[in-house]
């Protein structure tokens, strides 16, 4: 929690905090209260963020019951930490991003406040509205039914980092096409789709580039991974069996539910996302078989 937005430090986070959650299953709701014009403007917008200018608020508090949300304007000055204060009435543990999009204001914001803001920042995104991902209304995946590796990788990546409204389709492999069309979807993990295998890379790789998310050390390590698994190369990553094994038996247990093989598997990517993140940052954990430690 960040404590030194003056009068109000209760509502604030800062953005290390905030970056250390993105990617997680308790990740917060991230609203980006940019006016519509400066939105418009920008290129980009921080990972899973849907778009909620000030006037939409009272609509969003209307559409379900209170949740944890962080929101983010273009500093972290008045438009984001209004919005938090009216959803924090609402009953929402809501919190607005120390410094915003940019990491504080030159001329406004104290010089050490900014560099702290901007010393580890949330991850961004590119918009690609090609993609069905600007921010402003949830997007939509298709790919072939039976999900095992890549096609489950990959809506794993989408809900955790992109869009946490995405919805996902898993139809036979001669209706994709046809599907997404009718649809207004993007197709994945089939040739000649938007997002697919490329050379040795596999569509989980193809989706971390054109969000650049690849440059996220534990989400490059998970890559490896999940190439490794999906592209019969085991050999490459002593996890990727592993992976191989429980991706067959949760597609044995919901041989006729996708959408729950889908649920099921989820969990499974969390934890390899969290051991990744363990791994970049040093952390070397063992399990070792300590009989004499029971016996003592």
């Amino acid at each position: 929690m960040d404590t030194s937005m003056g009068n109000a430090p209760s509502l604030s986070i800062a953005p290390q905090d905030l970056a250390s959650r993105i990617g997680t299953p308790d990740a917060p709701l991230l609203l980006d209260v940019r006016r519509p014009a400066r939105f418009a403007k920008s290129p980009h917008l921080l990972a899973t963020a849907r778009h909620c200018p000030p006037e939409a608020l009272a609509g969003l508090v209307a559409s379900g019951p209170p949740r944890e949300a962080v929101m983010y304007c273009v500093y972290g000055h008045a438009v984001s930490q209004e919005a938090a204060a009216q959803l924090r009435q609402a009953g929402w543990d809501a919190r607005f991003l120390a410094g915003g999009f940019e990491g504080g204001e030159p001329g406004t914001d104290a010089p050490q406040d900014m560099a702290r803001w901007r010393e580890t920042r949330p991850l961004a995104l590119p918009k690609r509205p090609d993609l069905g991902v600007d921010g402003t209304a949830p997007s939509c995946w298709i790919t072939r039914a039976r999900p095992q590796i890549d096609r489950v990788a990959c809506p794993w990546l989408v809900r955790r980092f992109i869009d946490l409204r995405a919805e996902f389709f898993y139809v036979e492999a001669a209706q994709v096409r046809a599907e997404a069309r009718r649809l207004g979807a993007v197709a994945y993990d089939i040739p000649g789709a938007p997002i697919t295998h490329e050379g040795a890379l596999c569509s989980f790789d193809a989706l971390l580039s054109a969000f650049g998310l690849q440059a996220d050390p534990a989400l490059a390590a998970l890559a490896h991974i999940v190439r490794a698994a999906d592209t019969d190369a085991l050999q490459q990553a002593p996890q990727a069996a592993g992976l191989l094994a429980v991706s067959l038996g949760l597609s044995q247990l919901h041989a006729s539910d996708d959408m729950a093989m889908l649920a099921a598997a989820m969990p499974v990517y969390d934890a390899l996302y969290a051991w990744c993140r363990q791994q970049v940052q040093g952390v070397q954990e063992a399990h070792r078989w300590t009989p004499q430690v029971v016996q003592a």
